[in-house]
């Protein structure tokens, strides 16, 4: 019986296991939908009632699959800390918690429910050289997070000193000019928030030419491990 569902589960490619996937996708596109039908203000109670019943069923089956995916799998306590088994666990563990807490004001433990678009993941081999690729490039990300953080910082201070005689209300202290260095490094620009003094500008044109920069870098090794990762062959 293990070795069957195994095979249904986790075995994509047999007639049984494609049926499995896409019962459990199309699952997932329906909750996703319940949950936008959910935010519109003029639903009547029954429609509303409908639409929590669909949420049992969606979460009852998604229980199920995650207890049968922890039951075949050869690895346990790797499939539960994995990042697909986290997902899983995830997607239905705030319904469970709301039966006993009233989470309605809690706003990002419904929001939580939203992770079941990442189930998708598991069912595309494009979605499985994504995750190839950002794992053959995770430490050179992990380096670009901490050269970003640095050179958010070293921005906010730079600014803070350029524009807080100038414009103190705006500009009253380092984390104050945090908004700015974000919406400047990024290449956004809302606008909001702009020096008004000629070195402010002139250090706004050295951190616009560095934000460019900086969004090139990731790029690049994205697109790079995305082409290295097409010529890995896929693993059922």
């Amino acid at each position: 019986m293990k070795a069957f569902l195994k095979e249904v589960v986790e075995k994509s490619h047999t007639g049984l296991g494609r049926v499995f996937d896409l019962f459990i996708q199309a699952l997932i596109v329906i909750s996703l939908i319940t949950f936008s039908v959910e935010t519109l203000p003029d639903l009547s109670v029954g429609a509303r009632h409908f639409l929590g019943w669909i949420e049992v069923i969606v979460v009852v089956v998604f229980t199920i699959e995650y207890i049968l995916r922890l039951y075949v799998a050869d690895h346990k306590l790797k499939f539960i800390f994995s990042f697909y088994g986290m997902i899983d666990l995830l997607a239905i563990l705030p319904f469970y918690a709301a039966r006993g807490v009233d989470l309605r004001s809690i706003r990002v433990f419904r929001l939580m429910r939203l992770i079941r678009i990442f189930k998708l993941l598991r069912f595309g081999r494009a979605a499985q050289r994504l995750k190839n690729a950002f794992q053959s490039i995770k430490t050179e990300l992990s380096l670009f997070f901490l050269m970003s953080v640095f050179v958010l910082y070293v921005s906010s201070v730079g600014i803070y000193y350029f524009e807080n005689g100038a414009q103190p209300e705006k500009f009253a202290s380092v984390f104050h000019a945090l908004w700015w260095s974000v919406a400047t490094l990024t290449t956004v620009g809302y606008g909001d928030i702009y020096p008004i003094t000629l070195g402010g500008k002139l250090f706004t044109f050295v951190v616009l030419m560095v934000g460019i920069g900086m969004v090139a870098v990731p790029t690049g090794l994205i697109s790079s491990a995305l082409t290295d990762a097409k010529h890995i062959p896929d693993v059922e």
